[in-house]
């Protein structure tokens, strides 16, 4: 498996930071991530989801492994540090 593309859209709610979307292998996307700022200050990638009838959430997507799950996160932290700093220079320079 290959992240060909990363799509951050930067938020500032309380702690959610960005909306995600990765293609892999330039054929299927996964929409509705989530980079969210914990209580630690620590950032971390959330997996879609859905809200249950009993009121808890259940991932619509995600990884099978602890590998899997290291190469998406530090992809989709990587385009969001970027898309951040890209912002902040596009808005520096208006």
């Amino acid at each position: 498996m290959h992240i060909t593309e990363v799509r951050i859209t930067l938020r500032n709610d309380q702690k959610l930071r960005a909306f995600a979307s990765i293609t892999l292998d330039d054929c299927f996307v996964v929409r509705g991530l989530k980079v969210i700022e914990g209580s630690d200050r620590k950032m971390f990638v959330a997996m879609p989801s859905k809200k249950k009838t009993d009121g808890t959430y259940q991932d619509i997507a995600h990884p099978i492994n602890n590998e899997c799950r290291a190469i998406l996160e530090k992809a989709v932290l990587t385009a969001y540090q970027k898309e951040k700093a890209r912002q902040h220079s596009v808005v520096g320079s208006g």
